[in-house]
């Protein structure tokens, strides 16, 4: 049965840094894989101030190269909150894509931005029901939580683990991409930036967390029966 699967981030990067190889294993599978963005807004980034919509639109023209439909709503790094009004936007945007399996940031972080997007997605997830008109929500059957990094990912303990070895070389490079574009430049594939490299030593240190070469760690929001023989 083909399932929709969803990740949510508050920026461009967030997922293709978290979860690229989850994600690239389920395009693999024939999923249909979906990115959710909550920041669209970049005009208050002066990194890419002038490129606001090269950025939007080249994330989601790379995404497309590796099987993944990526969407933008329009929020604004440090200018959205958990109110009234995201709560629904984002609810509203789950019970469109209607996702089978949905991955979320770690709610304990060092950037502002990813905690305020695990809040609302957690809440957009479990309880987009009362956010959406009556029949409109889609109850994922399983939610996971990721991390985004040492650099910011606070307190992080994964129950689960995913090899992503198959995956790794491709996934790698969507990163790299997504870095380049943000970066305002070409991809170099002789030449992995800081975040490739990070994302490599830590998905390496997962691997050997559960004796595979590469992985991808997860904390499941609930706890689920696995079929172990």
């Amino acid at each position: 049965m083909v399932k929709t699967i969803l990740g949510i981030g508050a920026h461009f990067d967030d997922c293709a840094y978290g979860i690229p190889g989850i994600l690239l294993n389920a395009v693999r599978k024939n999923h249909r894989v979906v990115i959710l963005s909550l920041i669209g807004d970049y005009s208050n980034w002066n990194a890419v101030k002038g490129r606001e919509r090269e950025i939007t639109d080249g994330t989601n023209a790379i995404c497309k190269d590796y099987g993944v439909e990526h969407r933008f709503l329009d929020f604004a790094s440090m200018k959205y909150d958990v109110n009234v009004s995201t709560k629904q936007a984002v609810a509203e945007a789950v019970a469109q894509i209607k996702p089978d399996v949905a991955f979320m940031l770690w709610p304990h972080d060092r950037h502002a931005d990813h905690e305020v997007a695990s809040q609302l997605s957690k809440i957009a997830l479990r309880h987009g029901g009362q956010l959406v008109p009556p029949g409109r929500h889609h109850h994922p059957q399983q939610i996971y939580l990721y991390d985004n990094s040492p650099r910011h990912t606070i307190g992080f303990e994964p129950n689960t683990f995913v090899d992503v070895t198959d995956e790794w070389p491709k996934a790698s490079e969507w990163l790299g991409r997504l870095m380049a574009l943000g970066r305002g430049e070409k991809y170099d594939l002789q030449k992995p930036d800081r975040a490739q490299r990070a994302k490599d030593s830590l998905a390496r240190y997962r691997g050997q967390a559960c004796g595979v070469k590469y992985a991808e760690a997860l904390r499941s929001a609930n706890m689920y029966p696995q079929e172990i023989l």
